[in-house]
């Protein structure tokens, strides 16, 4: 019998849910359960036939483990090869590629130099940088950020240049980006499982955290949850993830989409609420037997993205984004259709 595994780390409620419920669908043709590792091996399987990661980002051993994995056959959510490479500033230069709008953003270099290098090591950076220029391109207020990702980690909401000097001298080590402040009128967070389920999700990031996801007014458009549908499907078909979210801030009737680089999603009950974490639960479990139907053992089960594909057929991006026609409004269908939200407590 295959069995299904989930990594995870301090999260409870969705690995326990998922387990279960993939059990329930399953019946006798597969097992889920909470992977197990005593020892890896080089070139060694795990003995899973598909396993769901929602931990490696922050263990480096898992991350290895994972892709010792992958080569021996296991399916993993998400490809640990493409995670490893990933960034979110690479994913806003794709995102505008495929004719996604997102916010302007510029790459910043680290305050204090990296270990073990010196002057020496930069002689192809200018000194200084052309700072006018870019603050100029993003505009004041705005946002720096680490350029690789980590939710809410070290973000900076900065009002001119003063600011963003005395913030960055802060940040030590890591590389940041400043990215332009979109003003929005709404808000919204959307879950992508397989490239093909997607649950838009009324959200408000200005809120406590608990109250994010509860939202007192309707979405303004019918057409405006059809081009979110789109463009989520768009980015993870071009990322390859099969487990995401992407986040879009509505300003003038354009979603911006903000961060899409999440590939181990919040889906604890608690914060995304009963009716999300159901969906995502039954999703997640569908999809993961799915692959485990799909996954043949010894060759390569993992989903690579069309940006990695086009690449090496050396297709240009830009032609086969611009020749793709979205899908029909009609496509998003029920798992897009976003039910208005239960009213704040007072």
């Amino acid at each position: 019998m295959k069995k299904i595994g989930i990594l995870f780390g301090r999260e409870r409620s969705f690995p326990e849910a998922f387990v279960k419920r993939v059990n329930e669908l399953a019946g006798k043709e597969f097992k889920a359960e909470f992977v197990n590792i005593d020892r890896i091996f080089q070139a060694e399987p795990l003995d899973y036939a598909v396993i769901i990661d929602r931990i490696s980002q922050d263990v480096p051993f898992y991350r290895s483990a994972l892709k010792n994995a992958a080569i021996t056959g296991t399916a993993v959510i998400n490809n640990p090869f493409w995670w490893s490479a990933d960034e979110k500033f690479f994913n806003n230069a794709l995102a505008i590629k495929i004719g996604v709008p997102v916010p302007k953003t510029a790459l910043i270099p680290s305050y204090e130099q990296p270990d073990d290098t010196t002057d020496a090591s930069f002689s192809n950076l200018a000194f200084p940088l052309d700072w006018d220029g870019i603050f100029e391109y993003t505009g004041f207020p705005a946002y720096m950020k680490p350029f690789d990702g980590g939710g809410w980690k070290e973000v900076y909401k900065l009002h001119d240049k003063e600011d963003f000097f005395d913030k960055h001298s802060q940040t030590k080590q890591t590389v940041m980006m400043l990215q332009e402040e979109i003003v929005f009128d709404e808000y919204f967070r959307c879950y992508c499982i397989g490239g093909k389920y997607v649950k838009i999700m009324q959200y408000e990031p200005r809120n406590p955290f608990h109250l994010r996801y509860q939202v007192d007014t309707p979405p303004s458009s019918e057409k405006l949850l059809a081009t979110i549908h789109d463009y989520v499907l768009k980015l993870n078909k071009y990322l390859g993830y099969d487990f995401n979210t992407v986040e879009f801030a509505v300003r003038d009737g354009i979603p911006y989409a903000i961060d899409f680089c999440n590939p181990a999603p919040d889906a604890e009950v608690t914060s995304v609420g009963q009716e999300n974490f159901d969906w995502v639960v039954e999703h997640a479990a569908l999809y993961a037997i799915e692959r485990a139907r799909a996954q043949v053992e010894g060759q390569d089960n993992l989903t690579w993205g069309e940006y990695v594909k086009t690449s090496s057929s050396g297709l240009p991006l830009v032609g086969k984004a611009a020749a793709e026609k979205p899908a029909p409004a009609k496509a998003a269908a029920k798992p897009t259709t976003v039910k208005k939200a239960p009213a704040k407590k007072k």
